[in-house]
């Protein structure tokens, strides 16, 4: 659907940003993280296992990113109440955000799914205009875990099961409303602007979950500060 901003693009400005962190009290800012860069990803809630892996494969590079004068960042779609008791048990390097209402995975261009009304004539557009039929046809199998390529909702269910996480009330109401949200990822260079994205599935619902690796993240890093340094990228 067209009102949905697209992705922010290499050379933009990232939007500012203020939000309760999860892993210890009080909040963190753009303000806060301004003048050095940092990677910045935008997740669904504690109710994705993948997002979950996503998050602990962040962590395992946040050192070799630290190292580099990079910061790393995740905003994940859960009431902080709920994140604070999760990361309580599971503690984590990263700084972890939350954004229950989705604003700033909206501000970035983080999109969510939206279908097209049943027997609509318009012209499908993934993912902001897709059909039903579309996303209940889709298979993944992104981390290897499952017997066979299952729809997303099914992957979900037996991930969670393997992982022994039940939702709560406060899950379950977060995938009533933000259950199509994508992921997106985002390298803020030291002035401001957008260096690197990466967004989840654009090319089709069969793409969903998967994320970049640990050294795409770095190798994308590292492409992006040679080009400024260089240049070639944005000052």
């Amino acid at each position: 659907m067209g009102d949905q901003k697209r992705p922010l693009q290499p050379g933009e400005t990232a939007p500012a940003f203020a939000l309760a962190t999860a892993n210890f009290d009080g909040t963190v800012s753009f303000a806060d993280l301004s003048g050095r860069p940092f990677v910045i990803g935008f997740f669904r809630g504690l109710h994705c296992p993948f997002c979950r892996r996503q998050l602990e494969q962040l962590a395992s590079v946040q050192p070799t990113l630290r190292a580099a004068g990079v910061e790393t960042v995740a905003v994940i779609n859960t009431p902080v109440e709920r994140a604070r008791l999760y990361f309580r048990h599971r503690p984590t390097p990263i700084t972890l955000l939350c954004d229950p209402d989705c604003r700033t995975h909206r501000a970035y261009g983080v999109p969510h799914g939206e279908f097209l009304p049943e027997g609509s004539c318009e012209q499908p557009e993934w993912p902001y205009g897709a059909t039903m039929a579309q996303f209940l046809a889709a298979r993944i199998n992104p981390t290897g875990e499952l017997p066979e390529p299952l729809h997303p909702m099914e992957a979900n269910t037996i991930l969670n099961a393997k992982d022994g996480f039940e939702l709560d009330e406060a899950d379950n109401a977060i995938f009533a409303n933000h259950a199509t949200q994508l992921v997106g990822h985002f390298l803020v260079n030291a002035n401001g602007t957008i260096g690197w994205v990466q967004i989840e599935a654009l090319d089709g619902p069969n793409s969903l979950s998967i994320f970049p690796t640990a050294a795409e993240i770095t190798r994308n890093i590292a492409s992006s500060a040679a080009n400024v340094l260089h240049g070639l990228g944005p000052r």
